[in-house]
């Protein structure tokens, strides 16, 4: 072995080791906790609660794919209940968010920041890789407490919307040393005012690695209203390309 390569081979370790703590790498790996990289599906169930008691509930079937082009998602989701909701659509592709009603068969153009249920916008319930779409700076490193009491060393980022159509202005976000498990967000609107704090808990093997499987959301003004995104049946699937088409929700069935 030549002198170089000799050198290239001992230092490879330790360049790994520098670009791992990079805070974009940091974040990427948070956001392979969180997201499959396959297509998948899972269903969401989202519970709203005020002053402890429960006011609300809907039921998602959601079904993700990575655009190879932006490495972003692009999802489906179907209502599945109440009833009265039952088979609306909402679809994510690239820069766009279409809603789709059986009903009236129009489609028509969301906001990823509208409020979806309870504290959830429609851009909390699509699968998002936050290093594609955010900016970190890591602030520090500190001990917070998660969101079943456990006290957790996180590396804390500071994330800024690198897009105009991203769901947050910017975001703080702790994540676990080690683990890359995050573990805490606070979501802040471009005014700079807290809309909500996001714990990420229950977290168990799906699609081969530990996943959080339970997001409690806590409003930013309001601590008694709250919002728990529960996610379970995940499972890997193909996703046509099709149905991530907007001229495809009037043909979509229900599997």
């Amino acid at each position: 072995m030549n002198r170089r390569l000799f050198l290239a081979t001992a230092l490879l370790p330790a360049l790994r080791a520098q670009a791992a703590e990079s805070p974009q790498a940091i974040l990427a790996a948070s956001d392979a906790v969180r997201n499959p990289a396959r297509p998948f599906s899972v269903t969401v169930t989202l519970i709203e609660y005020r002053q402890g008691r429960q006011t609300d509930s809907n039921t998602l079937a959601v079904y993700s794919k990575a655009d190879p082009a932006s490495g972003q998602y692009r999802s489906l989701i179907r209502f599945v209940a109440p009833q009265r909701d039952a088979n609306k659509l909402m679809l994510k592709s690239g820069n766009d968010l279409w809603f789709f009603d059986p009903a009236s068969q129009a489609s028509i153009r969301l906001s990823p920041q509208q409020r979806l249920l309870g504290q959830a916008a429609n851009g909390d319930v699509l699968t998002v890789n936050l290093a594609r779409d955010y900016k970190a700076q890591l602030l520090g490193t500190e001990e917070t407490v998660d969101g079943e009491k456990a006290r957790r060393q996180c590396d804390k980022l500071q994330l800024a919307a690198a897009a105009p159509d991203v769901t947050y202005h910017h975001i703080e976000m702790w994540i676990e040393e080690g683990s890359a498990r995050p573990v805490k967000g606070r979501f802040f609107a471009e005014s700079g005012r807290l809309l909500k704090t996001a714990y990420y808990r229950k977290f168990a093997t799906q699609l081969g690695r530990e996943r959080p499987t339970e997001v409690v959301i806590i409003d930013g003004l309001d601590p008694q209203w709250v919002t728990v995104m529960r996610y379970s049946d995940y499972a890997w699937r193909d996703v046509p390309d099709a149905w991530l088409q907007r001229d495809y929700l009037p043909r979509f069935k229900p599997e």
